[in-house]
């Protein structure tokens, strides 16, 4: 699309959340030029947030490995051979020491996740009280336990959760390339769940995936259009594992991720924009750029449920350079 195609008949800046987005419109933001479109989204992020903060989380795996999903991402499934052994639930001492030392280290939300397709009764039980003794710490909750059934988001609720995760990892007509043991539909439905029992919604997706231009733009198209729009939107960059189906996956142009990060932040200008996974592989400045596009928060801590992170040393020292501070 040339530019002088590229026209809206309502800033972006102003998008009402009332008024869905388009494709078309998602696509034009794409194709704008780099440093435009990372100039416009700065701008935005301005107008709703302090450019200098930044909402650091940590995210720990409270049950790894043995998932029944075959996402081709995720060295969890029991579907892939890959490094990952698994392990049984922690326990809530266990979990409780680990929030103890993110809140030590700075971080003001703890997220816990599990390697369920969906939490049964009996092992939601089992997490209500690592939510509770979270939550009088201080720190904000989230849990990411996959695909919930009818009543379980209000237990969450009633314990203190204040965030649930559940990614749509990436667009529709993408999305049957990565997954075959859940529909598109079966994410939307457990969304619909959260909001129904007030909780916020983190939910974003992943980039790297064999995906195209205009299926990422349909990515941040379904995101920007859920009513409400997400609190937190988490936005990763794949970290291929030996063993899944994406090892061998094409790497993504790193400009082409930060201008994910810049179209996510004028799509959703109210949202949190966290750089998730694939971190540890991103220079410096490739961080810096996505920070200057829009992304104020990020995962910290050494490792993201079985994949690493930056270590909080080093986070701190990127922080210190860039003049930014914890939320």
């Amino acid at each position: 699309m040339s530019q002088a195609t590229i026209q809206f008949t309502r800033p972006a800046t102003l998008h009402p959340e009332t008024t869905l987005w388009s494709q078309a419109e998602i696509e034009a933001l794409y194709d704008l030029p780099f440093m435009e479109l990372v100039f416009r989204a700065a701008e935005v992020h301005r107008q709703h947030f302090d450019p200098s903060r930044v909402q650091l989380s940590t995210l720990v795996s409270i049950k790894t490995g043995g998932c029944p999903e075959d996402c081709g991402y995720c060295p969890q499934s029991a579907h892939h051979d890959t490094p990952v052994e698994n392990q049984p639930m922690m326990t809530v001492d266990e979990v409780v020491a680990a929030a103890r030392n993110a809140k030590a280290n700075g971080a003001g939300r703890f997220c816990m996740g599990a390697a369920w397709r969906g939490p049964k009764d009996a092992d939601l039980e089992k997490t209500l009280d690592m939510v509770q003794q979270v939550k009088a710490l201080g720190l904000q909750t989230c849990a990411t336990f996959g695909l919930l059934k009818e009543g379980q988001a209000e237990k969450l609720k009633d314990a203190g959760l204040d965030f649930y995760n559940h990614n749509l990892d990436t667009a529709p007509d993408k999305y049957a390339d990565i997954i075959q043991t859940r529909e598109y539909e079966d994410r939307l439905d457990t969304l619909g769940k959260v909001r129904g029992a007030g909780l916020s919604v983190c939910c974003g997706g992943i980039v790297g995936l064999n995906e195209t231009r205009e299926q990422r733009a349909g990515l941040i198209l379904q995101l920007a259009n859920l009513a409400p729009q997400p609190e937190s939107v988490p936005v990763n960059n794949l970290v291929k594992v030996s063993g899944t189906p994406l090892d061998d996956a094409d790497a993504l142009d790193w400009t082409e991720f930060v201008r994910t990060i810049a179209v996510a932040r004028l799509t959703m200008p109210k949202s949190y924009v966290r750089l998730s996974a694939g971190r540890r592989e991103m220079p410096e400045a490739m961080q810096a750029l996505c920070f200057l596009a829009g992304a104020n928060s990020i995962f910290y801590g050494d490792k993201l449920l079985t994949t690493g992170n930056p270590d909080v040393d080093a986070d701190r020292a990127l922080m210190d350079k860039l003049g930014l501070q914890p939320l």
